[in-house]
């Protein structure tokens, strides 16, 4: 699948997301507020969530080549607000570093072996990217504040998703199914679900000649990014077809 975004401008959106993360933990009235979007966390637990992660992906990306993710010991995490940010700030500097000096085509372990995504830094660059841009919507959100996510930041994310996170050649145990996706940004992208397991691909502009979906789904980018991590239903989209193909699709755990 085409990709959108350069390595270097990868690294420069995780920053700008980190940033944005940042700014809404420290304006939050309280590090004990629930998190909306994920009701089980508090801000404090998001925060520690995201910091922890990215000391373990900065290990796993410089430890190149493996069969698991690397072994790291994680700083242990401060309760104070002001030294909790500094924490989380230095994790994500600390997974920047690692990124910069692997360089894109490096190898490393990842846990989407069965995906259509490579197993290197560059891919590991594309996933962490979406993960401080929704975790920062997420506190944005917290506070009251939620932006949507920059259109290069979502459209980079639809792809990265749907090739990640989605396909797989493990088998589809319902019957065979094609999902589309449509952003309002002018792209669109389709899914074959199968015994094959799913295989995601991009569609060409204009659908002339293209074989119907059984379920279609319309909106930004934002929002299919949205949806796709479980930040909004799907009745915020525009949806025409077999919209149950989503649920199942949600709760599908493929075995490989």
């Amino acid at each position: 699948m085409e990709e959108t975004v350069e390595y270097a401008d990868l690294l420069r959106l995780m920053d700008e997301r980190s940033a944005a993360f940042q700014a809404a933990v420290a304006g939050a009235p309280s590090l004990d507020v629930q998190v909306p979007t994920c009701p089980e966390w508090t801000l404090f637990d998001l925060v520690q969530h995201l910091g922890q992660g990215r000391h373990q992906w900065a290990a796993t990306v410089a430890a190149g080549p493996a069969d698991g993710p690397a072994p790291v010991s994680v700083p242990p995490v401060p309760q104070d607000r002001e030294d909790l940010i500094s924490w989380y700030a230095a994790s994500a500097r600390e997974l920047l570093d690692a990124l910069r000096a692997a360089g894109p085509d490096r190898a490393c372990w990842t846990w989407w072996g069965a995906s259509q995504s490579p197993q290197t830094s560059r891919s590991v660059a594309r996933h962490q990217l979406q993960q401080f841009a929704v975790h920062a919507y997420d506190a944005q959100v917290t506070v009251g504040a939620p932006q949507p996510l920059p259109t290069e930041v979502a459209l980079d994310g639809v792809d990265e998703f749907l090739t990640t996170c989605c396909a797989t050649t493990g088998r589809w145990p319902h019957k065979p199914a094609v999902v589309d996706y449509h952003a309002t940004e002018g792209r669109s992208w389709r899914v074959r679900l199968s015994e094959d397991g799913a295989l995601a691909a991009r569609l060409p502009s204009g659908e002339e000649g293209v074989e119907a979906a059984d379920v279609a789904a319309w909106g930004t980018a934002n929002e299919l990014v949205m949806f796709f991590y479980g930040r909004i239903p799907a009745e915020a989209l525009r949806v025409e077809g077999d919209a149950g193909i989503f649920d199942q699709l949600f709760a599908w755990e493929p075995e490989v």
